[in-house]
């Protein structure tokens, strides 16, 4: 379903009094899958149209696992419908929930908008222009009134004139890069004025066994030990976009391997070929980086982990978006195949194609 019929469709056909088995709320219960075509891997998009009872404002979410799965807490992105279903808000906004029962109403609205106004301020102006500040919901219950207030930026279209389909989708990806830059930028400000952020940060920990100070492997098999031996932090992101490859080749009729190839992400046997895959996230489009860091890891891998065997074992390196003509020509001219999620289908470079570990175009 393209992205405009999916929005109009919920907005024409929304009614409160219709319960929970209407077909606007079917459509936003399934609007998560629909989604997925159009936002870089990892993410993940959620429909909901109330609990129990129909929402006076239903949405559709994407969240960055990383920073939150939930509207309760953390920034995300949403399609807000306004109670009169006369116009839907795509915003970036927080989760308002925390900040309400901890700060009890009257306060926690401001916070909220104290945190969006710091934020958009410090956002660069070339990502900014044109975009709202505020979003009218249409509505005096308690619950979308917080979502005002926690607007950060905002384009609002009238459900009866939506604009193209090219316009929404580019305007959906606009947001999550805006998105990514906010994150960043939230945290730049917590650390350098810190009355201007309230909301929490929920840091992922996990224990880890490298040893401190200076690590100078004196053969492979200390090497390999030590490799073996780390915890990595993983994030929640990172394991999406695996779990969502994974699930890609085992369509393929591969049987791809993910839990005991630690500290790889991924193996998989293709035409009797051992493939060594490393998946990387591109963040605020630093595609660069992203193939930096895969190519060292991938070529470490193979050397140490594939003694004996090395020139059999193939690499691939796995994005969550696409990085660009350079990068994958580097990473062709170093034998490292690449793929990467592009309009919802995971595409990649000549080596992929070849192996048939991406669909071919």
């Amino acid at each position: 379903m393209e992205l405009r019929s999916l929005i109009e469709r919920i907005g024409t056909s929304y009614d409160r009094t219709m319960g929970m088995s209407s077909e606007a709320q079917r459509l936003l219960r399934q609007a998560g899958t629909e989604l997925l075509q159009w936002l870089p891997a990892g993410y993940l998009p959620v429909g909901s149209g109330g609990k129990g009872a129909p929402a006076f404002v239903p949405w559709i979410s994407v969240f960055d696992p990383d920073e939150t799965e939930t509207a309760r807490h953390g920034m995300y992105v949403v399609y807000l419908f306004a109670e009169d279903m006369q116009t839907v808000a795509l915003s970036l906004n927080q989760g308002v929930t925390e900040l309400i029962d901890r700060f009890k109403t009257s306060r926690g609205r401001q916070l909220l908008r104290q945190q969006a106004d710091s934020i958009r301020t410090a956002l660069p102006p070339e990502l900014t222009g044109g975009l709202e500040v505020a979003i009218d919901l249409r509505t005096k219950a308690p619950l979308p009134v917080h979502y005002e207030f926690g607007n950060i930026l905002a384009t609002t279209y009238k459900i009866a004139d939506l604009p193209d389909e090219a316009t929404m989708v580019g305007d959906l990806q606009r947001f999550i890069r805006l998105y990514q830059e906010a994150l960043a930028v939230r945290e730049e400000l917590r650390q350098t004025t810190p009355d201007a952020i309230v909301t929490t940060v929920k840091r992922q920990t996990a224990s880890t066994s490298v040893r401190t100070g200076e690590f100078k492997p004196k053969n492979s098999s200390d090497y390999v030990a030590e490799i073996k031996a780390r915890t990595l932090i993983k994030s929640r992101t990172h394991e999406r976009i695996v779990e969502e490859y994974g699930k890609y080749l085992i369509s393929l009729g591969l049987d791809p391997k993910t839990t005991v190839v630690h500290p790889r992400d991924m193996t998989v046997q293709c035409d009797g070929i051992e493939w060594l895959i490393e998946v990387k996230m591109v963040r605020r489009g630093n595609a660069v980086s992203a193939t930096r860091e895969a190519i060292g890891q991938l070529l470490q891998y193979r050397h140490f982990l594939y003694p004996g065997e090395r020139e059999s074992v193939r690499m691939l390196a796995v994005f969550n978006e696409e990085v660009g003509a350079a990068c994958v020509d580097l990473l062709e001219s170093l034998h490292i195949g690449s793929v990467w999620r592009e309009h919802g289908q995971w595409l990649g470079s000549p080596l992929a194609q070849r192996a048939k570990l991406c669909r071919y175009t």
